[in-house]
Parts: structure tokens; sequence; C-alpha cells
């Protein structure tokens, strides 16, 4: 039976940290783990409740699993709670990220080092088609939802249109489409009949958690700006990601693709081979699969270290990254969750919400499509297209070999990212 009793902060905090240690498998199988440990077992939270939050948390931008930790935390125990629970869904895998990309850096050009990582880049190329698949089959419902995915996939890779103007555009088309043409989505979600709370009272409440937060997410940006000044790496790092923050709908693998070409082709952070390795690592650890923007903070301000050593730029890169992504996470659920009845009902915000979704399959699509470039062959052309001759053959067979442990022997992420490791070591000694 459900352990239905109202829990003490303590109980909360150890079974967030228990969470927070065992959250593999992205959002799906994190938010199928709260489910299991803190509605089925538990009881702490009703099941209608739940998954009207995890509806509130698929229309932020953020990691919606993270966010939904958060939520529960906030129901819970309020701010406190909300706190604990976010901290310790993200606080596990960031420390485990930030030892990865010590190793990372400390172990560049070793020959079975390279070999590991065509094995996990490989993999990844499997990892990113199960999404596409996943959130295809949840997402594209309609004929409508088939041909927005279908025109973002074109418009990123063909017009290499800005990822944030897709993401906007698809937005205001389902908002438009949901009241003139609202079948086009097909079913409704139907909202709870839950009382609704005064405006004015929520609207100062949240007035005053917006100014809170957005002084709490600048922080650490002021003092970069003021001790090292706007040229500096840092705060070049700490700008991107937090306007990474605020367009990241649809989850980590939809804006990977920009946050990928911008860091490649824009700053030049990273190459392309880095950034997947970056990926690789990020699906190894527990928590949100964002938490690969840490990897690249750290890579970014490890290059360009002065004024300090490449170890404490790196730690200072990977800090602050951490911080802009996932401080503006709390920032929405503690000023949108008292308003949750509120965002429900209103169905030109669902229209968007499910547009964007839609549109998102084809920014995954389109992310696939990049890392298959770049991880299969040698050498990418001006034109995006590949040089054939540069095929690399152990990558591709290792990504057809992980594509089949993925999809037809249904086996873990960890696992297959292993096994790809394995074969890539294999193949190389040959």
């Amino acid at each position: 039976m459900p352990d239905t009793h109202h829990p003490s902060l303590t109980d909360l905090t150890r079974a967030f940290a228990r969470i927070g240690c065992l959250s593999f498998g992205g959002p799906a199988g994190q938010i199928a783990l709260m489910q299991r440990e803190l509605v089925d077992e538990r009881g702490w939270i009703e099941q209608g409740a739940f998954l009207r939050a995890l509806n509130l948390c698929h229309l932020l931008p953020g990691p919606e699993a993270q966010q939904l930790a958060t939520w529960i935390g906030w129901r819970l125990h309020g701010v406190r709670g909300g706190l604990v629970a976010g901290l310790l869904f993200v606080v596990p895998g960031a420390i485990v990220m930030l030892a990865l990309s010590l190793l990372y850096v400390a172990a560049a050009g070793l020959g079975w080092f390279a070999a590991l990582f065509l094995g996990i880049k490989a993999a990844v190329l499997a990892i990113v088609a199960q999404a596409l698949v996943r959130v295809a089959k949840r997402a594209l419902g309609t004929q409508f939802k088939i041909a927005l995915a279908v025109v973002a996939g074109l418009a990123l890779t063909v017009l290499q249109a800005p990822f944030p103007l897709v993401i906007l555009l698809a937005g205001l088309i389902g908002a438009a489409a949901s009241k003139w043409q609202p079948q086009w989505f097909g079913p409704h979600h139907v909202p709870s009949a839950d009382p609704l709370e005064s405006p004015r009272r929520l609207g100062l409440a949240t007035a005053m958690t917006i100014a809170l937060w957005l002084v709490i997410w600048a922080l650490p940006l002021g003092l970069v700006y003021y001790t090292l000044g706007p040229d500096h790496v840092l705060w070049q790092i700490g700008m991107f990601f937090s306007r990474l923050a605020v367009v990241t709908f649809g989850g980590a693998y939809a804006v990977l693709a920009y946050m990928a070409q911008s860091v490649v082709g824009g700053f030049g952070w990273l190459t392309p081979g880095e950034m997947a390795d970056g990926l690789g690592l990020a699906e190894t650890t527990p928590g949100p699969l964002i938490m690969v923007t840490q990897f690249v903070g750290f890579i970014a301000a490890w290059r360009d270290p002065a004024p300090f050593t490449p170890l404490v730029a790196g730690m200072v890169g990977a800090g602050l990254t951490t911080w802009v992504t996932f401080a503006p996470c709390f920032l929405w659920i503690f000023a949108c969750a008292p308003w949750m009845a509120r965002l429900e009902r209103s169905e030109q915000l669902q229209g968007a919400l499910a547009a964007i979704t839609a549109a998102v399959v084809g920014v995954i699509a389109n992310l696939a499509l990049w890392f298959a470039l770049h991880v299969m062959f040698r050498d990418v052309g001006a034109s995006r297209l590949p040089v054939w001759a540069s095929l690399d053959w152990r990558a591709a067979a290792i990504a057809a070999g992980a594509a089949v442990l993925l999809f037809r022997l249904k086996r873990s992420v960890l696992e297959v990212l292993a096994l790809s490791a394995i074969a890539a070591l294999g193949l190389s000694a040959l």
C-alpha cells in the first residue's frame, strides 16, 4: 500500500537524493521514476495532480523532468521543498559530469580514449533516432502537426533558419489555429475543475517571485561582467546559456542542434566531434540531458583560461553554465505553479504548446542529421553535404549495431553506450 502521509522535509530530501542518483534514461525514464517512487509507492502526490503538473512543465522552457521534481517539492513543502527537490535532481549529475569533463581533458589525445569516444558518439546517433521516434509518436497525431514538423525540419536544414525563430513561429501558428481550426489538434486536454485563486493576489506574489529569481539568476553574470568585462569568454558563456534557457522548449534534444551549431560554428568553442562526445557523456550521467551544457562551458573556459589556470577556468565555466541553465527552472516553477489551473484553461496556450511540440520533431530530425554527418564522415563540405570517401565505416557499423540494440532488443541506454564503446575499442585494435 502507498505511504500516503504527508512527508517531512527530511523524508523528501532522502527520496530526492535517491531519485537524483538513479535518474538515468532521459526525461521519459526520469518521469517514470518519480511516478513510481512518489505517486505509486509513497502516495505523496495524487495521480491527477501529477499529470496536471507535467502538462504545466511541458508549457515551460527547460528540462521538464527537473521542473516536475521542483514542482513536487514545492507542492509538499513550499519553496524550501522545491529547492531541495530541484537541486537534488541536478547536483548528482553535475558532479559526475564535472568529473567526466576533467577526465576528458586529461586523456585527450590518447589513442584508446579517441576509440572509446568513437563508440559513444556512434551510439548517440541511435539514441537521438530513438528520441525522434518517441517524440513523433507522442506529438504527431494529426496531419496539421505532421506538416508543422516537416516545415520546421526543412526550415532548419535547408534554409538554416534560426532555432528561436522556428519555435516562435510554431507557437504563433498553433495559438491562431487553436482559435480558428481547433480540430487540427485532435482530442483536447480536459483541464481540472479546481477553483481559481484571485488573480490580483496571485499577480502580486508572482511579481515578487520573478524579481527575486531574476536577481539570483543575474548575480554571477554581474560578477563576471564587473571583474572580467564583456569580452571575456566567461561572460560570453553566461550570456549564451542564459539565452538558451529561455528557448529550451520541447526538451534537450530540441535545442541541442541550435546549441551545437552555435558553439561549434559560431563561437568555435568545440569541434563537432567534441560536441558529440559531450552529448555521449551527458547520456551516461543521472539527471537532465541538458547537463551537456556544463561540458560545453567547461571546455570553452578551459581553452581560454586567462587570468586563471585552465583547471580553475574550466570549473568556473562549468559552474556558471550550470547556474544560468537551471536557475531559470526554479523561476518558472515558483512563478507559474500557482497559476496552473488558469494556464490549463487557455486554449490558445495549449494550441501553441501542441504546435511547438510538433515542430520539435523536425528540430530533432535536424539534430540527428547534424550528428550523423559529423560522426560518420571525417569531412563535411561547406554545403553541409558529406565527402563520401571520408565515411568512417567503424562509426557506421557501431551506429547500426546500437540501433538494433535499442529498437529491436530494447536494451537500456547505458548498456548500449557501454557495448558501443567496447566495440569501438575492438575495431580500432584491428
